[in-house]
């Protein structure tokens, strides 16, 4: 995979942030020599945030992130703020800008240590060099503010100047905060092995195309030298019986597990697209320990249902249909269910007694962290789509056998 064609969940996430008028959107435009965002001497210029999937030397594929000023004003002011703090929990690094003309302020400060709060590994740029000698403001060159000086840089958008040594900064950053590669699900099978890959082709799949779980797993086993068989339902009872070999694994679409599972036999592994992308995201502990919640579900409790991405809806769409009608069905009780997607995840989620989530591909891994964190901080339930339809059609410990130690975390 290129690094143009890199999904942008599988990207360093970097957020520029600071006050109005800092020249966060100048600094953005000179780190990536594009036209990112508009400038503009007004305060507030930018009112949403601003991303660009792209690829910077000596970073590699980055996904660029600009925010709106962290002081703006009024009801709208705050909605923005809102929003620049929704970036942080989705950000793997931080770019704190700073008007060197002006000084840390007590709004960067603020900024500052939620950025620490957070964890986020950061830079502070101090921009507007180029007016200091001009305005006979203090020189950046030795911010007392920072408590770790090495962290700041000193630029001008408007000259370039110390724009490749930020650039530099940011490549260590991006080195410092890349995790340990991990597959999705080619460690748990060997090179020469055959894969089987079930993919329901029905109104609900795109036009064309695999979706981008789909794709990864096929990648994933191809870089390992793995031989990948892919196949509708339809045709996988007889796919299966004319293969001279057993397949060392079998991956379905969760929509199909049920029926792909009576028809497997029992000596040959199986597992789901969700529930691997829910290890590859780091979430499927969670997942596997919160599931048995359904069986408590009773009349008039509320769930959430999210999912990561934004797609049309189908008539049989598997978030706001089937999964509830599943459900229904499985506690027989009269259940109540609610929906979010894209970037959209509600921040008080007292209301809902489980919250079920899909695997998360079009996600970052801070960004399901973050969700997951904020469901644990309020005693919530947080499983996904594949381990939920496993879990009640009764293949949840045979869809995990095939993941070491995970077993073990049924109830």
């Amino acid at each position: 995979m290129s690094m143009n064609s890199t999904p942008s969940s599988e990207r360093l996430h970097i957020g520029f942030f600071g006050m109005r008028n800092a020249g966060k959107s100048s600094v953005v435009n000179a780190v990536t020599n594009q036209e990112v965002s508009v400038v503009s001497a007004v305060k507030g210029t930018t009112t949403d945030p601003v991303q660009k999937a792209m690829e910077i030397h000596p970073i590699g594929p980055v996904l660029i992130i600009d925010t709106p000023g962290f002081d703006d004003e009024g009801d709208l002011g705050e909605l923005r703020v809102k929003r620049t703090k929704q970036i942080l929990n989705r950000s793997d690094a931080a770019v704190l800008v700073i008007d060197s003309t002006a000084g840390m302020s007590k709004g960067d400060k603020e900024l500052l240590e939620i950025i620490k709060d957070k964890g986020l590994p950061y830079i502070v740029v101090y921009n507007k060099t180029d007016l200091i000698e001009t305005l006979g403001a203090p020189d950046p060159r030795d911010p007392v503010e920072i408590e770790e000086k090495e962290k700041a840089v000193k630029v001008s958008a408007e000259t370039g100047e110390g724009i490749e040594e930020l650039k530099e900064r940011l490549a260590a950053v991006a080195a410092s905060s890349a995790a340990e590669e991990k597959k999705i699900v080619s460690d748990l099978v060997s090179p020469g092995d055959f894969v089987v890959l079930v993919i329901p082709i029905d109104k609900s799949a795109p036009k064309g195309r695999l979706i981008l779980p789909q794709q990864q797993v096929i990648r994933d086993l191809l870089d390992a030298g793995v031989n990948v068989l892919t196949v509708r339902d339809t045709e996988y009872r007889a796919v299966l019986g004319k293969m001279i070999k057993d397949p060392a694994l079998v991956i379905t679409d969760s929509q199909v597990f049920k029926k792909v599972n009576a028809e497997t036999p029992k000596d040959i592994p199986l597992t789901s697209f969700s529930i691997l992308m829910a290890r590859y995201k780091g979430y499927l502990d969670d997942a596997i320990e919160s599931v048995t919640a359904i069986k408590n579900l009773k009349d008039g409790d509320k769930n959430l249902i999210s999912e990561g991405c934004t797609h049309h809806r189908q008539c049989e769409d598997i978030g706001t249909v089937k999964i509830p009608n599943w459900i229904k069905e499985f506690t027989d009780k009269d259940i109540i269910f609610e929906t979010s997607s894209g970037k959209s995840f509600p921040e008080d989620l007292s209301e809902y007694k489980l919250i079920i989530h899909c695997g998360g591909c079009m996600l970052n891994e801070r960004e399901v962290d973050y969700r997951r964190n904020c469901a644990q901080d309020q005693y919530i339930p947080f499983t996904n789509y594949g381990t939920a339809i496993a879990y009640m059609n009764d293949i949840l410990k045979r869809s995990l056998e095939i993941i070491p130690g995970k077993t073990k975390l049924l109830k």
